[in-house]
């Protein structure tokens, strides 16, 4: 609570007289004439005090002194008479203690009596104000000499290190102040009578009151059984319903409803009301009428023979072929009631009643409406129709069979481990034996035209051959390509590679394969560690790919012609690899295992997609020349059209084979395919891929090519297209080779 203004106005108004120098008595009277009944007794002592020449300046000191000490104003005066610079008096009144009559015990004392003019007015006066008397408050000091008086005086208790902004002077802090700061920062009560835990007050008691605390009424959910009560309601509910509990009876009361009760028949067709038939209405199936076996005279070839009888008895209800036996009476009135009337009555109404009955609409389809249209063969032509040349003179089955990049030769490898060049007229032009032991699994030409190179695999070994069969300039060019990588890398000086401290072979050893072989036009071979299923050329004809499938981490291999270097891309394949091609254009590189084929980018070294074509056993797969489609053959019989834009389903599955096909093979300029069965037979197709990603590819089988003889369950091994005529290569297992025009 603030203090009441009154006083402070008379404070102020008592200094402002004291700090002036002529003083007139009708003022000085007013001030002090504050009290109303000792008015006239203040007056005079002032006037004595004034009148009296003889008091000197000792006696009024010490008056003052006295009326200051004993704080009563009524009997002496509280001023004393000085004498000012001018040799005229001066009142000078003691320090004036007023008394506050209010609650506020920490309003300080003013003692700088300047007013409300800011303490900027005295930057340039070594003081800062007047007190009441009029004495100069000085400045306190400040700068080097405070430091200096700090540090040669002890802080005492309170010390704050703020200045007043009142007086200038430091600003202190009691006891009791210094006590709240330390209860605030302790988290504690300010005050000291403040009670933390204050007595609970019992506003919901047990005693039951007469007004309620709320006038709502009670919630429907506080009368509703719990659920486990709900539950244990519903069966004994359950129980008296079907009549497992019942009430108690005494032994009489239950006598006399048992005598009361009556067998109590229902007709559940007496309330039955006729009914329009609906549009859909299906009449129910009517019964046989009855025939001269159901006559209570029936003709006597009707009746059964003791045979028949004893055996319809023997014979199980359920395999009787009729549920009574012809029986014949001399009138009809002897006839006895039929024995299963009521049962089959009763079957026949669960026949009515359970057994579906829906009208269908029959649909007037021509089948052959369904079929797809699809352009005829002859319209799709040319295709190979007919056998034109078989090559005779190969001991054992040809595994394999290849067309020259020009398509003027043809070469052929078998399980005689030889090598064979044939002119399309049937003559052999060159052969040479590659192994003794092994068979030759797969022979492919250098797609480069420059060249003259064949690439043949048996066993471990892959050899390099020039036939003698071209011209001079392209023999030359050939060699220099096959000798280029020996001076490129030397095989002894890099023949172990270390791999985190361990020596390990090279994936390949190149090198010479003999002088008799060098003879006959066998220039470089190469070893890997497991013999060669399949083999592959990239378009520019540097690089080419291996697959052995018995190979482990080392089953599929990149080989460099130029630098003699083989890499293994893969470090584990999800299975066994059978199968590797090079995209036509860009840089992917295709894998083929049992079931999945995989399509990775060789330049970021990254998975790009995963097929799935669903075959059990994946044989061989052939990409398009365009490189968005790809045909899968399986041993499973089955040919699946892949697109890899569309989907990595196969769009197409084709069954026209009853063996394994071994070998599938697309044309690379004409819109044909062709694949390889064991069944003995080739299957041409004919299929057609367009730019418009609106419109699939059309798949259209023309032609089945026969002739192959199946040899131990095993038919056509490998099949390849001419280069740019409608000219199809197929390699069988009984030894020959057949050009198919």
């Amino acid at each position: 609570m603030a203090p009441p203004r009154p006083s402070r106005k008379r404070k102020e108004s008592v200094g402002s007289v004291e700090s002036d120098y002529g003083l007139e008595g009708a003022v000085l009277d007013g001030v002090l004439s504050d009290s109303g009944d000792e008015s006239g007794a203040e007056s005079e002592v002032g006037s004595a005090g004034f009148d009296d020449p003889n008091v000197d300046d000792e006696e009024h000191s010490s008056d003052a002194d006295s009326v200051s000490d004993a704080g009563d104003l009524s009997d002496k005066p509280n001023y004393k008479v000085v004498k000012d610079a001018d040799g005229n008096e001066r009142y000078e009144y003691a320090e004036i203690d007023p008394v506050y009559d209010s609650d506020d015990s920490d309003a300080r004392e003013q003692t700088n009596t300047i007013g409300n003019i800011p303490l900027s007015f005295y930057d340039s006066y070594p003081h800062i104000g007047y007190d009441i008397n009029g004495r100069k408050v000085m400045r306190p000091a400040t700068g080097e000499a405070l430091d200096a008086l700090l540090d040669s005086i002890e802080l005492p208790k309170g010390w704050t290190g703020l200045t007043d902004p009142e007086t200038g002077k430091p600003l202190n802090l009691s006891q009791d102040e210094l006590e709240l700061l330390r209860r605030i920062q302790m988290g504690e009560a300010p005050e000291d009578g403040y009670d933390p835990y204050p007595e609970m007050v019992p506003y919901f008691t047990g005693i039951e009151e007469k007004m309620p605390l709320s006038a709502a009424p009670e919630p429907k959910r506080r009368f509703l059984p719990s659920k486990h009560e709900a539950k244990r309601i519903a069966k004994l509910v359950r129980a008296i319903k079907e009549g497992k509990i019942q009430p108690y009876k005494s032994p009489e009361e239950r006598e006399k409803e048992e005598e009361e009760v009556e067998e109590t028949y229902y007709d559940i067709w007496a309330n039955e009301e006729p009914q329009e038939r609906h549009i859909m209405h299906v009449p129910a199936p009517k019964l046989a009428p009855p025939g001269y076996d159901m006559s209570y005279n029936p003709p006597p070839e009707y009746l059964p023979t003791d045979e028949e009888r004893k055996g319809w008895e023997q014979t199980d209800p359920e395999e009787r072929e009729k549920e009574y036996l012809p029986a014949q009476y001399d009138a009809l009135r002897k006839v006895p009631g039929y024995g299963n009337f009521v049962k089959e009555r009763f079957e026949r109404c669960l026949d009515l009643y359970l057994a579906p009955r829906v009208r269908k609409n029959r649909l007037n389809i021509d089948p052959n409406s369904l079929l797809p249209k699809l352009p005829r063969p002859d319209e799709l032509k040319p295709f190979p129709t007919h056998c034109r040349t078989v090559f005779h003179g190969r001991e054992g089955r040809v595994r394999t069979v290849a067309f020259s990049p020009y398509g003027n030769w043809v070469a052929s490898g078998g399980d005689d481990g030889t090598v064979g060049v044939w002119d399309p007229n049937g003559n052999l032009a060159w052969s040479a034996r590659l192994s003794t032991e092994e068979p030759v699994n797969v022979i492919r030409w250098r797609p480069n035209k420059d060249t003259f190179i064949l690439a043949a695999a048996a066993g471990e070994e892959l050899f390099f051959v020039i036939p003698p069969l071209c011209d001079i300039k392209t023999l030359e060019a050939s060699r220099e390509i096959l000798d280029a990588g020996f001076g490129y890398a030397a095989n002894g000086a890099h023949a172990t590679t270390a791999v985190n401290g361990f020596k390990q072979d090279r994936p390949a050893k190149w090198g010479r394969p003999g002088s008799k072989l060098e003879a006959s036009g066998v220039l470089l071979k190469a070893t890997v560690r497991a013999p060669i299923k399949m083999l592959s050329w990239h378009r520019r004809g540097d690089f080419l790919c291996t697959v052995s499938p018995t190979g482990q981490k080392s089953s599929v291999a990149i080989h460099t012609l130029s630098k003699h270097l083989s890499q293994i891309p893969f470090r584990r394949l999800p299975g066994l690899p059978q199968a590797a091609h090079f995209h036509p254009t860009r840089p992917f590189f295709f894998v083929a295992t049992q079931r999945l084929i995989r399509c990775y980018d060789l330049q970021r070294q990254e998975l790009v997609k995963s097929l799935q074509p669903g075959a059990r056993w994946i044989s061989g797969f052939d990409v398009h020349p365009g490189g968005d489609n790809l045909i899968v053959g399986s041993y499973d019989r089955r040919l699946l059209w892949h697109d890899m834009d569309l989907s990595s389903r196969p769009y197409k599955t084709m069954r026209f084979h009853s063996e394994a096909i071994r070998a599938v093979k697309y044309h690379r300029s004409l819109p044909l395919f062709a694949d390889a069965s064991d069944d003995g037979t080739v299957q041409v197709f004919h299929g057609r891929v367009v730019s418009d990603l609106m419109e699939s590819a059309t798949i259209v089988p023309v032609k089945m090519l026969k002739g192959h003889k199946v040899v131990s369950k095993l038919g056509v091994m490998d099949v390849d297209w001419h280069p740019s005529h409608p000219w199809c290569l197929s390699a069988g297992a009984d030894g020959t080779c057949r050009l198919w025009a």
